[in-house]
Parts: C-alpha cells; structure tokens; sequence
C-alpha cells in the first residue's frame, strides 16, 4: 500500500535513449488508483484529506499506489530542472506559409489570415450541405456587408437563444455571466461601421464568448467560483481579449468552466453543468465547458478557453468543435488566471479550422518587451487552398501506448489515421516515446503545484467555499512537496 520507501527509477540521461521502433523501453501503463465516489461519500474523504494525521497517511498511500514515490519522488535524474518550457527559435523556412510580423496590428494579422484560406469559389466547390450547418467568420462578415443581416440583428437573436436555453427544460449553463445591454451596445457599433463601409476586419460583429478564467470588461472574473472576483479585481481585458475587441469582435460574455479548472467534466457546483449540445444529459467535458458547448451549439463560431491539460482540448473533442491549445509564448497570458502559468495557454475553440487560424492570428504574438530578442517566435501560418492538400506530413505514433485503450476506440482512431495516409498520402512513422507515465505524472505534479502555489497567496479563507470536488483537489496539489516539485522539472 505504499507505507514504506519505495525505491526510485534511475533514469538513463536522454542521450542513452533509444527512441526508434526498435527500442527495448519497458512501457508502463497508466496508473490510475483512487477512490471513485460521489455524494456524501466525497464529503467524508474530504474531511479525512483535512485531517493533519489522517491527510498526512492519505497522501503518503496515494502517492505509493499511484507510483508519485517511485517515479518522480525517490528518483534518480541527470538533467537540469525545467522550470519554463521556453526555447530558442530556429527558423526552419517553411514553405507555403505567411509569417506573423510583431509590427502588424490584430487587424492586419487577422487580414494576412485571410489571405492563408480558400477562395470563396474554392470552397463552394468542395462544401456539402449537412443538415444543421454552423455559421463561420467568413459566414458572418459576407452577410453584414451584403445587408442581408446586421450584427445588432445577430445580438438580438443570440440574447433569446441564450435566455431561452437558460431555462427549463434545457438549462444548458452556457455562461457564468453576460450582459444584454452590452451586447447590444457592441452590436450597435458594428452595425453602424458596416452602414458607413467601415469594417475593422472580419472579425467585426462576430459573437465570441470568454471563457471566465481571463479578464474581460465589463464582468468579473471569477475562475467558476463564488469569491474570487471580490478579492482579485478585473480593471481591464485581457491582451487577448483587447485584440479581438480591436478587430470589432462582439464580446457576448464570460463562459462557465469547471471550478478554477482542476476538473474535467465541466460541472459547477455554483453556475449548474455546462450540457453537451449533442446530448444535453452528456457532459460537455473541461475545464473549458461553456466555451466548447457555445461553439458546439452554434451561437458563436469563435470562444476562447485556456488548457492546461487538455482543458480545451478534452472539450472539444467531447462537443465535436476544433480545440487549438498554441505553443507556449505564442499567445500573451497578461489578464489571464495564472493558475498553472507555466502549462496553461490561452487556446482556441471553433466550428472549423480557418475559424481557428483566423481568430490564432488576431490573438498570436508575444508582447516584444515581454521576451528577449533570442526567444521571440515567428508564427507561421499555413496556406489553405482547398485544392492543393498538405500532404508532407509525418505522424509519430507510439504503438503500445496507441494500443493502450477500449477497443472502440483504438479502431476509431486506427481508421481515421488510415483516412489520412489514403486520402493526403500521410506517413506514419513507428517511435517509442519511453517513461510516458512518468511524464503525466510530473505533469500533474507540475500543474497541481502551480495552483496551490497561486492559491496559497489568498490563504485558507475561502477553502469552505469551494465544491467538494475542487477541494480534494486543492488539497492534494498542496500536498505535493518543493523535492518532487523539482524532481518533475528534472523529468519536463
């Protein structure tokens, strides 16, 4: 059960690895142990974590059984700790690409964006016409300067859409909050910028909802709890948040998410379940819930989340939207929770790709006098003609761990790798990717401690107003000591 030092894993220096196909490395899988229960049940083991004799036994056994000791603990590293996964840009001269100048403005990016995507005649060739079909950027901006519609139009049908899924029966808890005054305020701006011939750029009039981990004026902040706007003021938006206002993006409000994203599921115990548009007694997964179920639900093409593992991602893929988590650096994290600074960018959901580069470039671009000259990054996007597929692409895939799953699934993906290679001529190339498992757990560690540190600057005041999930949570990131903390840097 863990009661007694485990020995350590001494890990080769990476030079010895073998990465190849044809290597020996023992594959460990995933080892996952910890009570599963709900109810009351949560509200006992809580009260145990909390305890200072019994919590202290508690995370000692979890901590074995999950193999924290063996792994990460009482091992034996070679490298230097990692604290900033910040690296040298090389510059590789990609081809078909147009790159991010740090002197354009978010208009101007979300302009060269444009010119990465299909033509219009492009894309009529190729679309079908499915059954429930989402609006896109491109969707929005050729309708406003036909006259077909006005984005005061669009604000006034999004603000019933959202008050009647608010209700019963649906209850879908898309937004923590939203303010219909301003939204039509917005609206009313950018229905006058089109009547005059005046646009921003694409992006004007467009509805894209914030997920509540980033500051966005006129709301709180709240990161999904009850407290933390009332002791963390938000004065200002977010850098990202100021770029998309800059291109004339309609700001519809602050999504829910799961409590101070240490959840994946996407149920607050104090704004309701953000449901899945698909099945709305199906969760809409997280931390990014709200965000995701927005765009899956087709009310904005665009939302922002922020993933730090998985946290826009895992939600996407539950809603069936694209989930970009950017490179660190790429993105400005000014305005935004530091929960987990160093692993939690700033991430994109949208209906489509092009609505993901369109919205990238209009977010993209570190502050210049944030990074040093040797640091800064290019962001390359990527030219997008229909009619001429990227077809030089490697996939790296790990067998065993690509194996280690339900059969449902691994025939899934198996089919869907295969659609690239016959349809793009995509490759697949076999690697090993060694000590995987120790990997997620320095991960966690990483992400736990960052937040408990963060935590830790508003002391214990507020610990009885968290749901009880966020609170086993919380309690097990603070039990995380600074040895495995740099032990996992030593691992990143």
């Amino acid at each position: 059960m863990g009661l007694f030092k485990s020995k350590g894993v001494v890990y080769r220096p990476v030079k010895d690895v073998n990465l190849g196909s044809d290597s020996t490395e023992f594959y460990l899988q995933a080892n996952v142990k910890a009570p599963r229960m709900t109810g009351i049940l949560v509200k006992i083991f809580t009260w145990f974590l909390e305890s200072p004799i019994l919590g202290s036994l508690l995370f000692y056994i979890l901590k074995g059984n999950n193999l924290i000791h063996k792994l990460i603990t009482n091992a034996e590293l070679e490298e230097s700790p990692l604290f900033v996964p910040s690296h040298h840009f090389e510059d590789h001269k990609e081809q078909e690409v147009k790159c991010l100048d740090s002197a354009l403005t978010p208009q101007e990016q979300v302009q060269l964006a444009i010119e990465c995507l299909p033509t219009s005649s492009e894309k009529a060739h190729n679309e079908t016409n499915p059954s429930f079909s989402r609006w896109t950027i491109m969707d929005y901006s050729r309708a406003y300067s036909s006259g077909d519609i006005t984005p005061l139009m669009v604000a006034e049908r999004f603000i019933a859409a959202i008050n009647e899924s608010s209700k019963p029966p649906l209850r879908m808890g898309f937004f923590i909050n939203y303010n219909a005054e301003d939204i039509l305020r917005q609206a009313n701006e950018s229905t006058l910028r089109y009547q005059k011939g005046t646009p921003i750029s694409v992006l004007d009039g467009v509805p894209v909802a914030i997920k509540d981990e980033m500051d966005c004026l006129p709301y709180p902040t709240t990161g999904g709890t009850k407290w933390l706007h009332k002791e963390r003021l938000c004065t200002d938006d977010a850098c990202c948040v100021k770029r998309l206002r800059l291109c004339g993006a309609i700001l519809v409000g602050k999504t829910n998410m799961h409590e101070l994203g240490v959840g994946t599921s996407g149920i607050n115990p104090h704004y309701g379940a953000a449901r899945n548009p698909y099945d709305i007694n199906k969760i809409s997964g997280g931390s990014s819930s709200g965000s995701a179920a927005v765009v899956s639900a087709g009310l904005c093409p665009v939302a922002l989340g922020v993933d730090g593992g998985g946290s826009v991602r895992m939600p996407a893929s539950l809603c069936g939207v694209v989930g970009l988590k950017p490179t660190f650096g790429r993105v400005p994290h000014s305005g935004v929770l530091p929960l987990n600074w160093t692993v939690g960018m700033v991430g994109i959901l949208a209906g489509t790709v092009e609505d993901a580069l369109i919205t990238y470039a209009a977010i993209g671009g570190e502050i210049s006098s944030h990074q040093s000259s040797n640091m800064l990054t290019k962001i390359n996007l990527p030219l997008l003609p229909l009619t001429k597929s990227i077809c030089d692409i490697k996939l790296a895939k790990y067998g065993k761990w690509f194996d280690d799953c339900s059969d449902d699934v691994r025939l899934c993906c198996s089919h869907a790798m295969r659609k690239l290679q016959d349809h793009y001529g995509w490759k697949t190339i076999d690697v090993t990717i060694p000590d995987i498992e120790a990997m997620r757990l320095a991960h966690y560690l990483t992400i736990g401690s960052e937040c408990s540190t963060w935590f830790d600057s508003f002391g214990e005041k507020h610990f009885a107003e968290f749901g009880w999930d966020a609170r086993v949570a919380l309690n097990i990131y603070g039990a995380f000591s600074g040895k495995e903390y740099i032990k996992a840097q030593k691992l990143r």
